[in-house]
């Protein structure tokens, strides 16, 4: 079989106004990629499941722990690899949420009220498994008057309290615009501050019908205004049916709020009951997006179909601050 040309794959790309380059968008897609098919992926995202080195053992530490992740709840691809090298992304609050997002695997209905002692639990997974970074995401606890800060501060200060080397990640929901709640989590002085924007404004009322926005940014703003030197983080899936030109201008609007870190990976429909995939990104259009978004001034980008939040979160944030120059295995970070 002959080499596929390669011009027909690659995107057009568009010089914009700040010397950044995107993919051109053509009637509202990629100009590359595969539309879905339920009953194969593409290629590039077909591996296989990874059970083995420290699996079993983490499976079982965080059972015995009565602990959540996002690992498990969410349906993550990645559980495989990052169980089997003894890594996890805490997911504190319970496994429910109380918004019901289009997106994400999570279970929403009422939630049981907050275990206090989960925070001393979270601790202990982290010291007995070694960690040197620790992810903490929560579900949405719109039942909650704080949203649940008080108890991401408890669990910042019990893991700093067990393991005082450990850098600590935060991926914390809009808190319903309480920006009190906001300030609460970013003084308790965590090395990340994550939120996610998830997708591109045109898109939030079918993805995230009940976030807005313009308050997810303001999370962010909100971190950067009361600690100006916390490094802040945001997400997004891609092959939902946004353009390359709305994925920069995500990115604008980013770096205008002081984002420093970004993450860009393909969604994935957890099940029939969740949104359909519009579009399989092709992972050299993950690496066009992310010299576009270095061009733009982010510090630190991991863009890869497979890249999620929290997938290797430590390396990021080491090449964010300076202290590595090498991208983690697997992603496209320039």
């Amino acid at each position: 079989m002959p080499p596929r040309d390669r011009r027909a794959i690659l995107p057009r790309m568009t010089r914009d106004t700040d010397g950044a380059h995107s993919p051109e968008a053509t009637g509202g897609h990629y100009l590359h990629g595969a539309a879905p098919n339920a009953k194969r992926l593409p290629a590039w995202l077909r591996r296989p499941i990874a059970r083995t080195g420290t699996f079993a053992e983490v499976d079982g530490l965080l059972e015995e722990l009565n602990l959540n992740t996002v690992c498990q709840s969410a349906k993550c691809p990645n559980r495989g690899e990052c169980f089997s090298e003894g890594t996890a992304t805490f997911l504190i609050m319970g496994g429910v949420c109380t918004r019901n997002c289009r997106f994400c695997a999570v279970e929403s209905h009422p939630p049981e009220p907050l275990d206090p002692d989960e925070p001393r639990r979270v601790a202990q997974a982290v010291k007995r498994m070694g960690l040197r970074h620790v992810v903490i995401t929560t579900v949405t606890r719109d039942d909650v008057a704080d949203g649940g800060a008080a108890h991401f501060v408890a669990t910042i200060r019990a893991v700093r309290a067990a393991v005082p080397q450990a850098a600590i990640e935060v991926l914390t929901s809009d808190f319903g615009g309480n920006e009190d709640s906001v300030d609460v989590v970013a003084a308790a002085r965590p090395d990340v501050f994550n939120h996610n924007l998830e997708t591109v404004p045109r898109l939030y009322s079918e993805v995230r019908p009940e976030a807005i926005y313009e308050r997810s940014l303001r999370v962010l703003q909100r971190v950067l205004e009361t600690q100006p030197d916390l490094p802040t983080k945001s997400g997004l899936m891609l092959g939902l049916g946004e353009t390359p030109d709305e994925v920069i201008s995500v990115m604008r609007d980013l770096r205008a709020h002081g984002v420093e870190m970004l993450t860009m990976g393909q969604y994935l429909r957890p099940s029939p009951a969740h949104l359909e995939v519009v579009e399989f990104v092709e992972p050299h259009v993950f690496a066009e997006l992310a010299r576009a978004a270095y061009k733009l001034g982010f510090t630190a980008v991991a863009s890869a179909p497979f890249v999620r939040s929290s997938y290797h979160a430590g390396e990021l944030a080491e090449r964010s601050s300076g202290h590595s120059s090498a991208p983690a295995d697997g992603l496209e970070t320039d």
